[in-house]
């Protein structure tokens, strides 16, 4: 028997970050829904281009075909389409053989109210307004940002990467560091080290990654053949002695990472580029930006640093 919904890690997503919404969104901006609607009629059975998230949503909707027996995962469409206009989106999920069935329309009003009815750890979408109004109101969300879409079907991995604070950690420490500067900032995580931090907005999400991690250490136990489809990654900022707390922070909670990486202010995309995860979430903008262009950037904009 399948999991019920409320012992699933779910996450919901909306049309703009899992397809190409390009052409369609510039008849809406030029010539508005009417016209929207017909062009969706119209293209009902062209298949929408695959969006940013397209490679992770596949990869994590995989992970129930390696545990058909809990089916722990599961995708849930949150869109302002209506019904009518959604039928297109639903057509592609169709073609590209996706395991979505569940969906809210919303025709033009934003969808982020549905978040916790659907107990989604996480929301993305393209529409910046619906991620912060999410926030603000305490549910997990992130703004996909545009990028080259790399889809290598062959292989099944799934890697996220995360930022530390104000994205699995509240921002308590970016506060101190923003108010005072680095020194202050070392000195206090050193004081506090012992101090595990209160979550932040993809706790949930880190947290219920790890509990299907257990699945797969179950798995490996009893076959010794067994490859790995999850992998996840710390790529903070901080570095010693202030890495101590995020160890801290994460024994507590009972959970970790497969890769931890303490930068010191080195530059993220040196390590997101050689680590390819299928997406990276961080709370600021300026930590979301690779040179090729390739790496699916998510923006949490929660917390001090996006005051």
């Amino acid at each position: 028997m399948s999991y019920p919904i409320e012992q699933k890690l779910v996450i919901a997503v909306s049309s703009s970050a899992l397809f190409d919404l390009t052409e369609s969104q510039a008849v809406f901006m030029k010539q508005g829904p009417v016209a929207y609607k017909a062009f969706q009629t119209e293209h009902l059975n062209q298949v929408l281009g695959k969006g940013v998230a397209f490679p992770f949503i596949r990869r994590f909707l995989n992970i129930n075909s390696h545990f058909t027996a809990q089916s722990p995962v599961e995708v849930v469409l949150l869109s302002r389409n209506s019904a009518a206009t959604g039928q297109r989106v639903f057509r592609s999920i169709a073609h590209y053989g996706l395991t979505i069935s569940r969906a809210a329309f919303t025709e033009g009003k934003s969808p982020y109210k549905y978040i916790p009815a659907f107990n989604a750890s996480l929301f993305l979408t393209a529409n910046e307004d619906d991620v912060k109004k999410a926030i603000a109101s305490g549910y997990p969300a992130g703004t996909v940002l545009p990028s080259k879409v790399v889809d290598q079907s062959a292989n099944e991995e799934l890697v996220i990467a995360f930022d530390f604070d104000g994205v699995i950690a509240d921002d308590e420490s970016e506060t101190i560091y923003k108010n005072a500067d680095l020194p202050e900032f070392r000195h206090y995580e050193a004081a506090n080290s012992h101090i595990p931090h209160n979550p932040g907005p993809l706790a949930d999400l880190f947290k219920k990654l790890s509990y299907l991690q257990a699945l797969e250490d179950q798995e490996q136990a009893k076959n010794r053949d067994y490859q790995r489809i999850i992998r996840t990654a710390i790529v903070t900022a901080r570095s010693a002695p202030s890495h101590e707390r995020v160890i801290t922070t994460l024994e507590h909670w009972g959970v970790s990472a497969n890769e931890t990486f303490f930068l010191g202010g080195m530059q993220k995309e040196r390590i997101l580029s050689i680590l390819r995860p299928h997406i990276y979430f961080d709370d600021q903008k300026s930590h979301l930006a690779s040179e090729a262009g390739d790496i699916p950037m998510v923006h949490i904009p929660f917390g001090i640093a996006n005051d």
